[in-house]
């Protein structure tokens, strides 16, 4: 057996051997983390984001490497580049996301309610406690790696990482400076473990561990969480896929149509909250879409469309039917006419994922009408489908967007990494 500085298992005779032990690591190691204080926490955290800083040299060294063996992968594309790939911007954005988890209220042990019982003398309050330890299964980016760790902490529960293969470089010397900031808070190294193989056998071992983690968090392409759904005997919190819509009224602003509906697709094609396809009233396409049309034609985006959109520009090829199931995570997009807003539920409701759907209008009947028709774990009027995101939510990071009911739903920040327990207290009453 061997283990690093931080005391980590690094190697055994087998994937299967190392996974568990790694799991009954994080499990003794984040014992004493559901009760700490938390301000040890945030000293953990802050001292975990300084040390980011410190080694950024080594971090984007080994972020280098990384993309480098990424490229000359034959199914890499430039948008999977593009979630792997660090620069100091990110970085720094990594580290400054971790400084925002840490000033966030501590979720564990609010008081979540309170009530006395007539008759019987019972005090009971229902009270916010970590849900243990938490297994995270993502690809490509490496960020994950640091706002994952960051909420289990700052929640307090331990979590074993399994990145993708391909970012496992640089996700290996981010743990390494989270691991020394939860030392230097007199904190268990252990809490935070990285699973240091590439081989696919570690995640079939990882989701068959139900006695040392509590909870399954996936966060990739549709072929892993259909593994994991498929093979968990741990309760998942799942995040499927990103197939969002923006629904263009015939009540929108054009400027909020070309400009909202612009940055959903393109800020950044490659993330789940990329709009994927535009539904447009087919009574306002002539004189809602062209501006649009050109401005994502302009910027390089490949564009398919129903006959009435292609007869705007030559340049719009035809989509097909499998184009609305499509999740591009790529500067492609689907544009579909609709005869009004009931139809455009309907096509949201028959091909949405359920992640994040968005309507452009200035009726605010229309747009009541479709926030509550719609179901997907978020909503939107008049926004960018891009700002599905747990930061600018407020919640510091997210660990995903989860498109279950159950436990969670939408951004999954500290808070949602809790369960609860009830604590009930009285003058020695007895149950006659």
């Amino acid at each position: 057996m061997k283990k690093d500085n931080q005391g980590a298992i690094t190697a055994l005779d087998d994937v299967e051997s190392l996974v568990r032990h790694l799991a009954m690591d994080v499990q003794r190691g984040s014992a004493g983390l559901a009760y700490a204080s938390c301000e040890q926490k945030n000293e953990a955290l802050r001292a975990g984001a300084a040390r980011l800083r410190e080694q950024k040299a080594t971090i984007l060294q080994a972020n280098v490497q990384d993309v480098s063996a990424a490229r000359a992968e034959p199914t890499m594309t430039k948008a999977l580049l593009d979630r792997l790939s660090m620069d100091e911007a990110r970085l720094e954005a990594m580290a400054a996301g971790i400084e925002t988890i840490m000033a966030l209220p501590d979720p564990v042990g609010r008081v979540l309610e309170a009530w006395t019982t007539e008759g019987n003398g019972l005090h009971i309050q229902r009270v916010a406690v970590p849900l243990g330890v938490i297994g995270v299964i993502y690809e490509s980016r490496p960020n994950v790696t640091a706002d994952a760790a960051a909420l289990c902490l700052k929640s307090g529960n331990g979590c074993l990482l399994r990145s993708g293969s391909e970012s496992l470089g640089t996700s290996q010397v981010i743990v390494r400076c989270l691991q020394e900031g939860l030392q230097s808070a007199g904190l268990e190294p252990a809490c935070v473990r990285l699973i240091p193989v590439k081989d696919r056998k570690a995640v079939g071992v990882m989701l068959s561990l139900s006695q040392f983690i509590d909870i399954i968090v996936p966060r990739g392409g549709e072929s892993l969480i259909r593994r994991v759904e498929k093979e968990s005997r741990i309760p998942v919190i799942r995040h499927l896929q990103g197939l969002c819509h923006t629904y263009i009224h015939s009540l929108a602003d054009g400027d909020k149509v070309r400009r909202v509906a612009f940055n959903a697709k393109m800020r950044r094609p490659g993330i789940c909250g990329a709009t994927e396809t535009i539904l447009i009233d087919r009574d306002v396409v002539a004189t809602l879409l062209p501006p649009l049309l050109e401005a994502l034609l302009q910027k390089g985006c490949e564009v398919r469309g129903d006959a009435d959109v292609m007869a705007l520009d030559k340049r719009v090829t035809s989509a097909s039917s499998d184009d609305w199931a499509t999740e591009y995570l790529d500067a492609i997009v689907s544009i579909r006419t609709v005869a009004g807003i009931e139809e455009a539920i309907e096509h949201i409701a028959r091909y949405g994922s359920k992640h994040t759907e968005a309507i452009i209008t200035e009726d605010k009947t229309a747009a009541g009408l479709f926030m509550a028709r719609v179901d997907a774990a978020i909503v939107m009027h008049n926004t960018s489908t891009q700002f599905a995101d747990g930061g600018e939510f407020g919640m510091g990071a997210e660990i995903g967007i989860s498109t279950n009911k159950l436990h969670a739903r939408g951004p999954v920040g500290a808070q949602q990494l809790t369960s609860y327990k009830y604590c009930v207290v009285s003058d020695g009453s007895v149950r006659p």
